[in-house]
């Protein structure tokens, strides 16, 4: 396969297009501080943004689990929802990332399991959701990802085969569902990977280190993806 024959770029998103870690860990922190616990430290918690809403509260409540963790979970959700956007942004370089797809005329993506009452009105507030092909939320589908329907979909909707989709996200179930899919896949390094994460032992195609290696990768893809 060469750069030429991958037609799109479809992107997980927390930890991989947007860094939104702050504004989930300051929501999980006031949790806490809510049920009279201390603030979990933000490098530990950070390693698990990109598990969701269950991942961190998990993290900052271990004990719990069954009606009381999903009261909490939902408690959480709330509070996300009041400060999806005030300091998350574009990790570094893939403002320029996207434009250069967009002046190449190559169209990408997101693949998300964030819901899609979150995911939808935070695209829509960093003027995303009008720049993006598609946008396939955790909810869009039955299936969610490692599941590779999610990815079927998103190429389908881009009219791009799935083998010409380049996939990247920064969790396992990001490489097992492009790997389903039949996709070629790369780990974003940049993102929320925790100590216990053995990436290379993922079975992606790469590591980027940063976005805009993606480019970097595009233009020397050959026919082992």
């Amino acid at each position: 396969m060469t750069a030429s024959a991958i037609g799109a770029v479809l992107f997980d998103l927390d930890g991989t297009l947007l860094d939104t870690a702050p504004d989930m860990i300051i929501c999980l922190n006031q949790l806490r501080a809510e049920n009279g616990l201390e603030a979990i430290a933000y490098d530990i918690a950070r390693t698990q943004v990109s598990h969701g809403s269950k991942g961190l509260v998990q993290l900052a409540f271990p004990q719990l689990e069954g009606e009381p963790f999903e009261v909490l979970r939902n408690r959480f959700l709330d509070l996300y929802n009041d400060r999806l956007a005030v300091d998350t942004r574009l990790f570094d370089g893939c403002e320029q990332l996207l434009a250069t797809l967009e002046a190449r005329g190559m169209p990408w993506g997101i693949v998300t399991n964030k819901p899609g009452f979150l995911a939808t009105p935070l695209l829509a507030t960093l003027g995303l959701d009008v720049r993006a092909g598609c946008v396939v939320a955790g909810d869009t589908l039955p299936q969610r990802k490692p599941h590779p329907a999610p990815l079927l979909h998103a190429a389908a909707q881009l009219g791009i085969e799935a083998p010409r989709c380049l996939y990247v996200g920064d969790a396992q179930r990001d490489i097992q569902s492009a790997r389903s899919a039949g996709m070629p896949v790369l780990v974003a390094a940049y993102g929320y990977l925790g100590p216990e994460d053995d990436s290379h032992s993922w079975g992606s195609d790469g590591h980027i280190e940063t976005p805009l290696d993606i480019l970097s990768w595009l233009n020397t893809a050959n026919a082992n993806l």
